[in-house]
């Protein structure tokens, strides 16, 4: 596809070495869940446009911080619970927390986050739980 070239031998070529290459993969088991999670590719097409929606709010809310003339900041850790059940799910909610402005994951250690935020309003949104819920949702556990 890169090549600039685009015929119908090349293209038919193309798709069939890499089928063969993820099925050559497959056979030698170094394809799982973890490392290439395909099966959550369409609970994708609505998690996305949700985080980035949370990273935009939280942008606007850190913009409006940094642009008080008071600064109204009040840098604070907190230990937020990960109810998700495989890695995947783990590690996506630290970095969905990592995105958003203003918080930032410390510390993972078993299914407790160490994170900062800026403001404890900030901390008290994260801890009453609606991102871990909606990460929840996208591993596959749960309900909304």
């Amino acid at each position: 596809m890169l090549s600039g070239h685009y015929n119908v031998l090349l293209l038919v070529i193309g798709a069939l070495c890499s089928l063969g290459v993820v099925a050559l993969a497959s056979r030698m088991a170094v394809v799982d869940k973890e490392g290439h999670p395909i099966y959550l590719l369409g609970r994708a097409l609505w998690f996305w446009p949700w985080l980035i929606w949370e990273i935009i709010k939280a942008g606007i809310d850190v913009s409006k911080i940094i642009l008080s003339p008071s600064l109204p900041i009040s840098p604070t850790l907190i230990n937020v619970r990960a109810s998700q059940k495989s890695a995947v799910g783990i590690v996506t909610y630290a970095n969905s927390i990592t995105l958003t402005p203003g918080t930032v994951s410390v510390e993972l250690e078993d299914d407790e986050i160490t994170v900062h935020a800026i403001t404890r309003a900030g901390a008290d949104d994260l801890a009453e739980g609606h991102m871990d819920r909606v990460v929840s949702r996208f591993e596959g556990e749960g309900a909304l």
